[in-house]
């Protein structure tokens, strides 16, 4: 159908801003074909230009946070310092104490010490524990250097010299306060406390201190002694059993004088049990 003359002819698309017309590629009726090269680059250096006031922005507040954090020291100046100084002082007093004053307590504990050691061995037990008014005894030492490791063993010389004397709930008392992983010592110990309840008539304690005793620090010297002391113990208690295995036991400790008489500890308890 062939065209109205009356029809207006279409008008070429002119560009409303400097902006579209900088951007744009139009053809001859006013049609956008694409960007202009140009365009890209524009667009780059304004994600650039946002980039940067953003990074200015960061750096803005970093700043700030840095003043905020230097007015809060000086305002709070005197917790701040208060704090420092503590945590000074607790640093000077670990100091003091581990390298200072434990090591002057064991110094002093040991010579303290030295002449109750000696009475202990002569078998004056009343001097070895209050001393001779020269010299402190072991009940002086315990208490005035506990914190010291001759202060602790001066518990176990305490509690062997009570024992010896007949005082078994002192000798319980100081035997229990003695703490230790050495192997001989904390069997000895354990078996004195045994030995105490023994003759305080507790049974049951003290055939429970023996078995610890024999058991804690296994060893040929302490154990075979203790575990012969329990299994008679046991025996006697009517737990023919329980002594038995006691007397089992021994036969661990072949080279020991009670390992040697396993045997004979194991016939005597069978033929009782027939």
């Amino acid at each position: 159908m062939p065209k109205s003359k009356n029809r207006k002819k279409r008008k070429a698309y002119q560009p409303k801003t400097e902006k579209e017309d900088q951007m744009y590629e139009f053809d001859e009726n006013g049609n956008i074909i694409g960007l202009k090269n140009n365009a890209t680059t524009a667009e780059e250096g304004t994600t650039a230009a946002s980039l940067e006031r953003t990074l200015l922005d960061q750096e803005f507040d970093i700043e700030d946070f840095q003043s905020k954090s230097e007015q809060f020291v000086n305002d709070n100046k005197g917790k701040v310092l208060g704090i420092v100084g503590i945590l000074c002082v607790i640093a000077g007093l670990w100091f003091f104490w581990s390298n200072v004053y434990k090591p002057g307590q064991q110094s002093g504990a040991v010579e303290e010490m030295f002449q109750a050691q000696q009475y202990f061995e002569i078998d004056s037990f009343r001097l070895a524990l209050s001393g001779d008014g020269n010299y402190s005894g072991f009940l002086d030492v315990a208490e005035n250097f506990s914190g010291s490791k001759a202060g602790n063993l001066a518990n176990y010389y305490a509690g062997i010299s009570y024992l010896n004397l007949g005082e078994f709930e002192e000798a319980i008392d100081y035997l229990k306060r003695f703490n230790s992983n050495d192997l001989i010592l904390s069997g000895m110990a354990n078996g004195a406390i045994g030995d105490a309840y023994m003759e305080l008539g507790n049974n049951d304690q003290g055939i429970s201190y023996y078995k610890k005793a024999a058991t804690t620090n296994p060893n040929d010297l302490v154990s075979p002694m203790y575990l012969v002391k329990a299994g008679l113990a046991m025996e006697r208690n009517g737990d023919l059993a329980g002594a038995k295995t006691m007397f089992e036991k021994l036969k661990a400790y072949p080279e020991s004088e009670a390992g040697k008489d396993a045997e004979k500890y194991l016939s005597l308890v069978s033929a009782k049990m027939q």
